[in-house]
C-alpha cells in the first residue's frame, strides 16, 4: 500500500473578498502529489490547488469564484511550475534485485557443476 502526500509548491496570499465574510484576506496555495511506497517514491504532474479566507476559514471552491478570483488564480497557476515526475527507487528494490540476481547466479553455478539435476 502506498502512501499518497501533498507537497506544497506554491503559496500565496492574495487581497481578493472573500464571497464568504467580504474580508480581503486570502491565501492560494498549489499542491503536487507524492506517493511513497516500499520499493519506489513517485513523483506525479498532479497538480491542485486551494483558495482558502484566512478570517472565515472557509475554502473557496471554484463556482464561488468571482472575475478577480479567477485573474489572480490563472497568474498564479503560470507561476506555480511543479517538480520534474519522476520515481526514485528504494533501497529495498535494490537489495531485491541483488539477492534475485546471486540467487540466479548460484543456480546456474550448480547446475553446470552438476549439484542440481532436471
Amino acid at each position: 500500500m502506498s502512501k499518497e502526500k501533498l507537497v506544497t509548491i506554491k503559496e500565496a496570499d492574495i487581497t481578493n473578498n472573500c464571497p464568504e465574510c467580504f474580508n480581503q484576506d486570502m491565501k492560494i496555495t498549489f499542491f503536487q502529489k507524492h506517493t511513497y511506497g516500499k520499493l519506489i517514491h513517485r513523483t506525479t504532474n498532479e497538480v491542485t490547488h486551494q483558495i482558502q479566507c484566512k478570517k472565515c476559514n472557509s475554502i473557496i471552491y471554484p463556482v464561488n469564484w468571482t472575475d478577480d478570483i479567477e485573474k489572480i488564480f490563472d497568474y498564479y497557476q503560470k507561476m506555480a511550475t511543479p517538480h520534474k515526475t519522476s520515481i526514485q527507487f528504494t533501497s529495498l528494490f535494490y537489495i531485491l534485485i541483488l539477492l534475485l540476481a546471486v540467487s540466479i547466479g548460484a543456480g546456474v553455478y550448480l547446475y553446470m557443476e552438476g549439484g542440481i539435476t532436471f
